[in-house]
Order: structure tokens, then sequence, then C-alpha cells
């Protein structure tokens, strides 16, 4: 049956003011960056790269801004840890909710993604509440001073695992459901050992999950404002410093500047994903 024109056309309409609804703040964030005006406001000033570029003030850019810098230096280390400890404790929690039957397997699985439907700062301040608590008790009744148990990095660290770990189990549990677990007991049978079944056959079909669930933790990461402010000391990533800056001096478009590098650094990680999808789709 063909579908009426007008309702073609209208369908057609929907979808075009959806993605200008999706896209239009990140385009109006990212222009206010160009902008030659001491505030992201109307009316436009003329186009400059001064707030990526400019060295003195009132216009430092975010190049040069040590203290912009050092949170994104921050937010990229704590990424990397968080999405790597992610996806080693996800692929673990994977084989063993898709590949093991135990007791109180649906309870543990729950208890596994409710992180996923706390307030961010609920977790944060719990998390807070239980490492002060425990490094409170080691130094009144053993002298000993747990600074990662403080408010910092490590907490911070921590403190995202605890939810991210979930997203990257889902992630990865939801290919490894996929596998054919007759290549593995073939190669088993023909005389290959366990790790080296693990190693040649499971992990190279599980590779776009684990590639996948890696940048995923690492964007959340990044981007995680809500746990993290509970969390964070002295080195404050880069939501935590963008927040302050918007407190204490307002916003500026040097903030615009940060958004466009990260929309761009967003955007590329995705495609790579996409990329690594593809490329080993073929042999899935």
């Amino acid at each position: 049956m063909r579908t009426p024109a007008h309702l073609l056309w209208i369908y057609r309409a929907y979808v075009l003011i959806f993605f200008l609804y999706l896209v239009a703040p990140l385009l109006a964030a990212g222009a206010f960056a160009f902008n030659d005006s001491q505030f992201p406001s109307l009316p436009w000033q003329g186009f400059t790269l001064d707030w990526f570029f400019s060295p003195v003030e009132p216009k430092l850019g975010l190049f040069h801004d040590e203290r912009l810098l050092r949170g994104l230096g921050n937010s990229v280390h704590i990424g990397l840890i968080v999405a790597a400890l992610s996806v080693a404790a996800g692929t673990a929690n994977a084989f063993l909710f898709v590949r093991r039957d135990f007791r109180f397997k649906a309870l543990l699985y729950i208890l596994m993604v409710v992180p996923l439907v706390i307030p961010g700062v609920i977790l944060g301040i719990s998390i807070l509440v239980f490492a002060s608590m425990i490094a409170n008790f080691a130094d009144l009744e053993f002298g000993l001073f747990l600074t990662w148990l403080r408010p910092g990095i490590p907490l911070v660290v921590l403190g995202q695992f605890s939810f991210l770990t979930t997203i990257t189990s889902l992630v990865i549990a939801a290919r490894l459901q996929k596998f054919d677990v007759a290549l593995e007991e073939a190669a088993l049978n023909l005389g290959a050992s366990g790790l080296r079944v693990l190693m040649t056959i499971t992990f190279p079909f599980l590779l776009p999950a684990l590639f996948s669930a890696f940048v995923v933790a690492f964007l959340v990461s990044f981007e995680n404002f809500n746990t993290t402010l509970m969390l964070v000391g002295s080195d404050a990533p880069l939501t935590v410093t963008m927040y302050d800056r918007m407190v204490k001096v307002g916003s500026t478009p040097v903030l615009n500047a940060v958004s466009v590098v990260l929309m761009l650094g967003s955007g590329f990680l995705a495609l790579l994903s996409v990329v690594v999808q593809r490329e080993r789709s073929p042999s899935s």
C-alpha cells in the first residue's frame, strides 16, 4: 500500500525538526566560540580564533589557559583509568552472567544494574560517606592515613567505576550472547588450550564490543559531573573546572571553545567505534 503524500511530508518534517532540535544547541554553542566578543551572546561581533589561541587576557584562549588544560588532562587521566578498569570488570561480569548458572543469579544481575537508576548525586554522596567512614576508622584505630579514600582522583575513579562497570558489562554481554560456543568446543577438541581458545577465537569476536565499551566508558567518565563533584579534591576534572569558572567568572566564549573541542573529540571516538564495528562484522 502506497503511503499518502501528505503523510510522507509530515514524516519528513518531523524527522527534520527532531534533528534540528538535537543539533541546534550544539551549533549555537560552537558558533559563539568564534565570536569576537567578551560574552557568548548576540549581536555577532566578528570572527576570531582568540578563544582558542590567544595567550593574553582578556581573551585568554583555551590552549593557553593552564587551569582548563589541567582539568582536561585530569579528565583524560581519569577517563582512561576508569574505562580500562570498567572494561576488565565488565568482561568478567559478561562471562559470569552469560556462561554460568548459579544461585541468586537474577538477584545479582539486578544489583549490578541498580547503579544506573540511582541519581549521580546520591551515588557520589554515598561513596564519599562510606569511604570517609573507612578512612576515619583506619586513622583512629590503626594510625593509617588512607589518602586514596579521601576526596581526590582515586576516589573519583572509584565512584565512576561503580556505575560504568554496569554499562560495559551490558555492552560486552550483548555481544557474547551472539557467540557460537561450538567454535570454542571445536578448538578444544583439536587440542588448543583454554587460554589459546580465549585469545584467538573468543576475544577477537568480542573486540568490537570491548572497544565500544571502552569508548562509551571513557566518554561517560569524561562528561560526568554529579558523581564527580561529590568526590573531587584539589585536582578537578574538566567538568568541575568549567562549573567553577561559570560560578566565579560567568560564561565566556572560552567555555564554548572547550565545548567545540569536546564535540570534535566525542564525534571522532564515536566514528572510530562505528568503523571498528563495521570492520569486524564480516568475521563475526
